[in-house]
């Protein structure tokens, strides 16, 4: 049985021409990982090229120019697997490419499957199938036509919607308010030669991390130098700090009209609180007792209690400091599925929390923390973000120092939290 607690260790092995190299040393999985990203400030003029163009990239490279070569190489490879797309963390656009393969203690020692897996994916990245110069003109059409959909999809998950759309309308004037696939309006114009004008730039220009995680040796993160250190790297560009401050001057009030059966409420809140303050831990702390989980304030009351949602949580855009809660209720209880809400936060603004409020949150995020130590994508997506806001947390630390919150600590950051947006998605008005 594995021991929850063994704690994969972050290795910076590497740092050139904007490059850092990380290893996250494991026995524990049969696979290993390649995780390259690139950084990019969030904004309306690239944000669609950059989710435009790893759909563009996977679609084929020079050595294997379709994407069916793609797949039928990665089951030579014992059916690795390949994925890339984009993200974003804060005001910062991620854009992700990703394999994962089998180590070769289970294939045998001259498989060489690193080697192999980290070619294929570096070939991806800096090889695309070209054609008179430029991105094969037919890929990217398709691929345009493919994020358009998804862009337009989105309304299709109405509460990921409403918090979505609760989260931007905070944002609006902040870099932080642009959606993570870019706009319609905005991929509109992009061409085979616009686009890979932006990817030249692109290779060129962005910060770039590397994470390779599982039974890594020497030779492995050698050979991934050597090869980084081929890319033509220029002036690097300079990533901004996200800004998680600003004063509330007015609450919003914004309704959104559509056909639902369920309405959807969203408030979305400041909390003036960065990954990188001590308050941060007291923060989460205070997240878990408000909204996350069945032990939570919002469940047992505007759920159970009052029978006034069909789902009430939640939860921390911690890049940004903010917070949004998100409900299903009926149209007609909004006024007082708010007030009832704003009872929870006064109470915890008083210190009324319960002995069991207060334990369970403890235990969920501790336990929360520890199944993400199950999967390789969430332990480079932890380590990821430590490294964007500049913390040095690992899984055990970061739990001991939720463990160390009082509540006291808990009501002294509920003082800075404070209600910015209403956003209320409900039926289409007769």
């Amino acid at each position: 049985m594995l021991d929850k607690r063994s704690n994969e260790k972050l290795n910076k092995v590497g740092s050139f021409d904007g490059i850092d190299i990380y290893t996250i040393k494991s026995d524990k999985f049969k696979t290993n990982t390649i995780n390259i990203f690139f950084h990019d400030n969030l904004s309306r003029e690239n944000a669609a090229k950059n989710a435009l163009l790893p759909a563009v990239l996977r679609r084929g490279c020079s050595r294997f120019p379709t994407f069916q070569d793609i797949a039928l190489y990665l089951e030579e490879l014992y059916g690795a697997a390949f994925d890339c797309g984009v993200t974003k963390k804060g005001e910062m656009q991620i854009i992700q490419f990703y394999i994962d393969y089998v180590s070769d203690r289970y294939t045998g020692e001259n498989t060489r499957l690193f080697e192999k897996a980290f070619d294929l994916l570096y070939e991806i990245i800096t090889s695309p199938v070209l054609e008179e110069g430029s991105f094969k003109k037919e890929y990217v059409e398709q691929e345009k036509e493919n994020l358009r959909k998804l862009i337009e999809s989105r309304v299709n998950d109405k509460m990921q919607y409403a918090i979505e759309k609760c989260l931007e309308e905070m944002c609006r004037e902040e870099p932080f308010g642009i959606y993570d696939y870019g706009s319609v309006e905005d991929l509109k114009p992009i061409d085979d030669k616009i686009l890979y004008d932006h990817y030249t730039n692109f290779l060129r220009t962005l910060p770039i991390s590397v994470y390779i995680t599982g039974n890594v040796d020497e030779s492995e993160v050698d050979y991934a130098v050597k090869k980084l250190s081929g890319i033509k790297r220029a002036s690097i560009k300079k990533i901004e700090t996200c800004n998680v401050e600003k004063e509330v001057v007015e609450v919003r009030n914004i309704t959104e009209n559509m056909p639902v059966n369920q309405s959807k409420l969203s408030l979305g809140f400041r909390t003036n609180i960065s990954p990188c303050d001590v308050d941060y831990y007291s923060l989460v702390v205070y997240n878990g007792i408000l909204g996350g989980g069945v032990h939570s304030k919002l469940f047992q009351n505007v759920r159970e209690k009052e029978s006034l949602a069909y789902y009430a949580f939640s939860r921390l855009e911690k890049f940004k400091g903010l917070m949004v809660i998100s409900s299903g209720i009926l149209s007609e209880n909004k006024d007082k599925t708010i007030r009832i809400i704003k009872e929870q936060l006064e109470d915890i603004s008083k210190g009324n929390i319960s002995d069991y409020e207060f334990d369970s949150t403890i235990k969920t995020i501790e336990t929360g923390m520890r199944s993400l130590m199950d999967s390789q994508l969430q332990i480079v997506d932890f380590y990821l973000s430590q490294s964007i806001v500049n913390t040095h947390d690992d899984f055990e630390s970061f739990i001991e120092k939720v463990k160390k919150v009082t509540k006291d600590d808990v009501v002294r950051v509920a003082g800075k939290i404070k209600l910015d947006t209403i956003y209320f998605l409900t039926g289409m008005e007769a």
